[in-house]
């Protein structure tokens, strides 16, 4: 399995967010420049990313964005069904979990259902490892910010 840059996008910049969580929002730039990711790019995906409501994002000059839930709670599978709808090892296991058009091969494919037990167990794979976990390799040290919006708490 390969992942797509959209998803490499997204695991990289939501670990960093990971890493400094509850220091508050981080500006994109900032995750940008520290990840060597193309800001553009990355603000498209971080849209992907809000709506989905895995960020939170706030405007201003202490402005950002941070994760919406403690990082052991968002799964590498979780990210993955957000930006690209999930694994997909061939297009007709695709075609099969969307009731889609089968395969010219499909009434006598008697590989599918082993493909299909291996994309499930790689689901269930991603499933299991968190934003923590790999977060846990690199520390991070938060540096105090102003807080200029009353006090509220971001994670």
């Amino acid at each position: 399995m390969k992942l797509t840059a959209k998803e490499q996008y997204g695991l990289r910049a939501l670990v960093e967010l990971a890493q400094r969580y509850g220091c508050g929002p981080v500006a994109l730039s900032e995750i940008a420049q520290v990840q060597g990711l193309s800001l553009g790019y990355l603000e498209q995906v971080a849209a992907i990313l809000r709506q989905a409501g895995l960020l939170i994002s706030r405007r201003g000059a202490a402005g950002g964005y941070a994760l919406t839930r403690p990082p052991g709670e968002i799964t590498v599978g979780d990210v993955v069904r957000v930006l690209d709808g999930g694994i997909r090892l061939l297009p007709c296991l695709e075609e099969r979990s969307t009731g889609g058009a089968a395969c010219a091969c499909a009434a006598d494919c008697t590989r599918q259902a082993a493909w299909g037990r291996l994309q499930s167990r790689l689901e269930l794979a991603l499933g299991q490892v968190t934003l923590a976990d790999l977060a846990a390799e690199t520390h991070f040290k938060c540096v105090e910010r102003k807080d200029d919006d009353g006090g509220k708490q971001y994670p």
